[in-house]
């Protein structure tokens, strides 16, 4: 088994990673908590894959447990199903030392964190992530929250897991597309933080993808986990450091705005991200341009829904506005001058940047 820490202090706590996790949670779980008592969040996909199982599995090992479900989809983190879900756990009687499970992906994994940030004024849980995406970024770091209607992830809290949970062979059960989204913030890390890890990507995309090597997969996941570890552990809430980690992000946040959250899975719209920041990056002559085209030439391998072609710079320009990396000065957006070395830089308005970039995709 692969353990990478989180070093937080008084708060710190593992991320275990090991083919075979699902079935053998229960006396992992015991060493984080006493609490006999667990609310299991999942979405209706997840719950129908693993959802008895785990519940099975808990109620052998003594544990009072509910399973509570929610619609697959960005929809499910909202007001409406945070309130949902407190209150089906307030008439389940669960309490103050009860413990919340997260299986699932990214939006379940936000969601049930926000829930038990909120519940009862904040109640311990454990990620269990099913997808790389959320394997490799999104159950990592205590960033819980739900969407607004003006954007997305604007409500929530840092509210750190006991402990991750990650199981590789889930990954068996992923679509092409989730995968290929998940890669894309696997590749970020590599950009970030580390050249021999890009490199390693570089030359290994299309085994990773199709899982042929589990050895491998469960060494790429470790690695991921390693590095954001190390920046939340420098910087938990997002004061200097940890801003690194939404290389990507701006862009993609206003992708899946502008094409109402359902054209792109969010790891698609990460890809994309990378590929106009690496660009940003080139123009603002930060970047050199045969980095740039290397990094052009690896995310081309990528398989992606195209870009829309109605899509315009001053739409996601309005969206990116909204980012919540703008500042009074404008926005920070993350930007490298070199593979694994990164910068920030701030712009007042970049949609000369957006329309530069969207100009040379469609040559």
């Amino acid at each position: 088994m692969n353990t990478v820490t989180v070093d937080l202090g008084a708060r710190s706590y593992p991320i275990h990673i090991k083919p075979g996790i699902l079935n053998q949670i229960a006396p992992i779980i015991q060493g984080f908590s006493d609490s006999r008592e667990v609310a299991l969040i999942t979405d209706e996909t997840v719950s129908k894959l693993y959802g008895q199982s785990v519940l099975d599995h808990l109620s052998a090992a003594g544990y009072t447990t509910f399973l509570f479900t929610v619609p697959a989809g960005e929809d499910s983190k909202s007001y409406q199903y945070l309130e949902k879900l407190h209150t089906k756990m307030l008439k389940a009687g669960l309490k103050r030392d009860s413990l919340v499970i997260a299986l699932g992906g990214g939006v379940v994994g936000d969601l049930a964190g926000f829930v038990a940030a909120t519940y009862l004024r904040g109640i311990g849980f454990i990620q269990i992530p099913t997808t790389l995406l959320a394997q490799v970024d999104s159950s990592v770091g205590g960033k819980t929250g739900i969407n607004h209607i003006l954007g997305k992830n604007l409500i929530g809290a840092f509210h750190q897991p006991l402990g991750v949970l990650i199981d590789p062979d889930a990954l068996k059960t992923l679509s092409v597309r989730d995968m290929w989204g998940g890669l894309g913030e696997v590749l970020k890390y590599g950009l970030i933080r580390d050249v021999e890890f890009f490199e390693t990507i570089e030359q290994n995309l299309e085994s990773l993808f199709s899982l042929s090597d589990m050895d491998q997969v469960s060494s790429m996941l470790a690695m991921c986990c390693q590095i954001k570890a190390d920046v939340v552990s420098a910087d938990e809430k997002e004061g200097g450091l940890r801003r690194i980690l939404n290389f990507g992000h701006t862009l993609c946040h206003a992708l899946e705005a502008v094409t109402g959250y359902d054209y792109f899975r969010h790891g698609e719209a990460v890809v994309y991200g990378l590929d106009w920041a690496a660009w940003v990056s080139m123009r603002f002559d930060l970047l050199d341009s045969n980095q740039y085209e290397r990094i052009h030439k690896l995310i081309g391998r990528f398989e992606l829904p195209p870009l829309p072609e109605n899509l315009e710079a001053d739409q996601l320009q309005a969206k990116m506005a909204l980012d919540k990396k703008q500042t009074a000065a404008g926005l920070n957006l993350v930007l490298l001058d070199a593979i694994g070395s990164t910068v920030i830089q701030t712009v007042q308005d970049a949609t000369d940047e957006i329309k530069g970039w969207l100009n040379e995709l469609r040559k």
